[in-house]
């Protein structure tokens, strides 16, 4: 039998490498700028046409190669930051796997200029996939420029895998993101196109944050630091107040190189714990440095997961940090001593005060307090007995009305017809087998969403106008999402046009919804970030689920019986009736049987 194992050709390895390394223009993005920064620039311009697609470019000022080391660079394996096994657990660079460029330029038209500063002439490198299609000296600046046109030009099944120009952009500002906040010393350049996306000095990390994300952010960060003979942990956090609806604004490195890592990740979130709303995530930038020798960040090919040899105790101090930063900056809530301090007087005077009084000066502000709830059950009781027993005071009487069974299928009927809601989160009904328990936000949600997706499918939905319009600024990662949903969001009744840099101004909202157009807009974008990261939908899908989660009845919300008829009569037109969008049962039927099951001996 013929040998039929044998070595791959250098072109076709390299493909296979970059499959890992390569995975959209973002990770060669990441790449090139990791490349930069480990030169020792000090100014990183990165310029970008159709998303990167077209061209991705990296301009620095570093030390540059010479003309060896340019060759060499675009060799597998082949680095500067490896000379032995040992010096892989010694690892402060970004870089340093030897497959970065390789990869890139196995899958794209590369061109790389290159001048050390000591040197008169410079290398002018140009390859086609891996091929090297000229090499000769050139005068240009010092440092290193590196063009990658036309990527995955000899794949073209991985072109076609690409996203929309606005989603795969998106992703490049995020790496963008990731290494300006690593490097607050370098200058950073962000051009689209013709169009100047960033522009950042050097500077503090606040500044950076702030150049970043914009001047809101002055007034919600709070100066986090934590030292141990293990680990230190600065950065910064935001106030529990700004806290957001998705995991997007949530930054953690470890040696300045950014991870992700949920079991620090949950570290954070708990010393919120109690300062938050449901399924809210604060804003963080947090750096954590540890010796090398305690990590491990050869783990993933992209570098963006590592291992700690004590994660428990990096648990512990980035926790404390955080802890300790909300006390210092008093984003506590204490007691509220600043309540009304002649309220003994008010309560000893002759006329005691009404439950509805009692309200207004305790709780006017503060209406969502979980423990209003509980003043509530304390009258609920007097309430009842009142009228049920006051027979003097008030004039209403209690019957009782014993039926013939003449009327019992006209009643039948009428009572079939009826609801009536439990504790303010369910529609009981009756039906021919039992009761009908109806999860009321989750059957409203399917309602709203097989709505929005006819509409998104051909039947546009109306529009109310707003008297005072309003204006929203958002990252320019969020704005590149809004711009790729411009005409879905429309179709379903959303009046707005670009105003400004990364703004928008909203002059409509759906005729159904309610609420501030500035909040049901980014509740909007909020949760199609949250959907997009949680789920794999197709665009219309996440927006129709997006919308219908932010605007359906919420559970706790009071009905009237014509809204509680309504969700029912919607849910019955539905086609898919037995789950909500996300896949939360809608309705259960309670058997008559079990129910006499209860009453049998």
């Amino acid at each position: 039998m013929p040998d039929i194992i044998q070595l791959l050709p250098d072109s076709i390895a390299n493909q296979i490498a970059a499959g890992e390394v390569v995975q959209r223009p973002a990770s060669a993005a990441k790449e090139l700028m990791e490349n930069a920064i480990d030169a020792g620039a000090t100014s990183l311009k990165l310029i970008v046409k159709e998303s990167g697609k077209t061209l991705l470019q990296v301009i620095d000022d570093g030390m540059g190669m010479s003309e060896t080391d340019a060759r060499m660079s675009l060799e597998r394996h082949a680095t500067s930051k490896i000379r032995k096994a040992e010096d892989l657990f010694t690892i402060r660079t970004m870089g340093f796997r030897g497959e970065a460029l390789a990869s890139i330029a196995a899958v794209s038209q590369l061109e790389m200029k290159t001048r050390l500063g000591q040197q008169e002439l410079g290398t002018l490198l140009m390859v086609e996939g891996s091929e090297v299609k000229k090499q000769e000296a050139i005068a240009c600046e010092k440092g290193t420029s590196i063009s990658v046109k036309n990527l995955f030009f000899n794949i073209p099944a991985r072109r076609n895998f690409l996203k929309s120009n606005p989603v795969e952009l998106r992703h490049i500002i995020e790496e963008f993101q990731h290494l300006a906040l690593a490097h607050p010393n370098v200058a950073f350049m962000f051009i689209q196109g013709d169009e100047i996306v960033y522009d950042l000095l050097p500077g503090k990390l606040s500044q950076r944050i702030i150049a970043l994300f914009g001047k809101s952010y002055q007034q919600q960060l709070a100066a986090c630091q934590e030292e141990t003979s293990l680990v230190k942990v600065t950065g910064y956090i935001g106030r529990p107040e700004a806290a957001r609806k998705t995991r997007g604004e949530q930054f953690l490195f470890v040696n300045q190189r950014y991870i992700r890592n949920n079991y620090l990740a949950h570290a954070v979130s708990s010393a919120f714990e109690g300062l938050l709303q449901d399924n809210s995530f604060p804003f963080y930038v947090l750096f954590v440095e540890i010796d090398p020798k305690h990590i491990d960040i050869n783990v993933h090919p992209t570098k963006t997961e590592i291992k700690f040899d004590d994660e428990r105790a990096v648990y512990a101090v980035v926790r404390s940090a955080v802890k300790q930063a909300l006390g210092t900056h008093n984003l506590v809530p204490a007691l509220d001593f600043m309540g009304d301090v002649n309220m003994v007087n008010k309560l000893n005077s002759s006329q005691p005060l009404t439950k509805e009084q009692y309200y207004d000066e305790q709780f006017g502000n503060s209406l969502q307090r979980s423990s209003l709830s509980n003043w509530e059950k304390l009258f609920e009781g007097e309430e009842t007995n009142s009228r049920l027993f006051s027979g003097s005071q008030r004039e209403e009487k209690v019957s009782m009305r014993f039926e013939s069974s003449m009327n019992n299928e006209q009643e039948a009927v009428s009572q079939e017809k009826t609801c009536f809601q439990l504790h303010h989160k369910y529609i009981v009904r009756e039906v021919k087998s039992g009761l009908m328990i109806i999860d009321q936000q989750s059957a409203h949600e399917r309602v709203l969403f097989e709505k929005y997706m006819l509409q998104l499918k051909g039947n546009p939905g109306s529009s109310q106008q707003s008297l005072f319009p309003q204006t929203i600024t958002f990252s320019a990662s969020d704005f590149a999402l809004v711009m790729e949903m411009e005409h879905e969001i429309k179709t379903l009744g959303f009046r707005f046009e670009v105003f400004g840099k990364n703004a928008v101004l909203v002059s409509g909202i759906p005729t159904e919804a309610a609420g501030s157009e500035k909040e049901l807009f980014e509740g909007l974008v909020e949760q199609f970030k949250r959907n997009q990261a949680e789920l794999s939908l197709p665009l219309q899908e996440n927006i129709a689920q997006s919308l219908a989660k932010r605007t359906a009845i919420k559970s706790g919300q009071k009905l009237l019986k014509e809204e509680m008829e309504a969700v029912v009569q919607g849910l019955f037109a539905c086609r898919t009736l037995n789950f909500s969008p996300d896949g939360r049962p809608t309705f259960f039927i309670f058997d008559s049987s079990k129910i006499e099951n209860h009453f049998t001996l």
